[in-house]
């Protein structure tokens, strides 16, 4: 089985910067940890990424924050977690799911000769309820033979509540949730 591993916006405006919680610091350690048991060549990582004209945007009508604006400090991937994946293919997104991510993951299955049927592609990261589940739901569309996995200790939500609620929407999808560091689902 080849494994992946998608670590979904651990950007400083969602950890304690403009819409930081007291979750989403608190999986930094899990998630490094998380990212050490995978080969470096690996892993994939998303970025929130809004211009100065977020608040023009729809996204920026609906939740009038602005946040991960390219170039600045909110937009930069936590340094402990940048520093665990130096070989990590940086995916900017400017909406919640990305659809280059799974276009990147095909290419390499292709150059590589893997099997989407011998291929785990786990996620972590935030906000649960928004990006992860984004991204989970489309590389399960693209990739339906592989096994898509969340590990919900290595995740956080805008809230705890909203957490579970899209944890229990990835089950329902099919996508395996386990809460260890290694992926064995619940």
């Amino acid at each position: 089985m080849k494994k992946f591993l998608v670590v979904v916006d651990m950007q400083n405006d969602f950890i304690d910067g403009a819409l930081g919680t007291k979750e989403a610091v608190a999986i930094v350690p899990a998630v490094t940890g998380k990212i050490r048991s995978y080969e470096p060549d690996c892993i994939y990582a998303t970025r929130d990424t809004h211009g100065e004209d977020y608040l023009r945007t729809r996204e920026g009508e609906k939740l009038p924050v602005p946040h991960c604006v390219y170039g600045t400090k909110g937009w930069e991937v936590r340094r402990e977690v940048a520093q665990a994946m130096p070989e990590a293919v940086y995916v900017d997104k400017p909406v919640f799911g990305s659809a280059k991510l799974p276009v990147l993951l095909r290419e390499r299955l292709e150059k590589e000769g893997i099997r989407e049927e011998e291929t785990q592609i786990e996620l972590v990261g935030l906000c649960t309820d928004i990006c992860v589940v984004s991204n989970a739901i489309l590389l399960k569309t693209f990739f339906p033979k592989a096994r898509i996995v969340v590990d919900a200790s290595c995740c956080a939500g805008v809230t705890p509540k909203t957490h579970r609620a899209a944890l229990e929407t990835m089950r329902m999808c099919q996508i395996d949730v386990c809460s260890d560091r290694e992926g064995k689902g619940e």
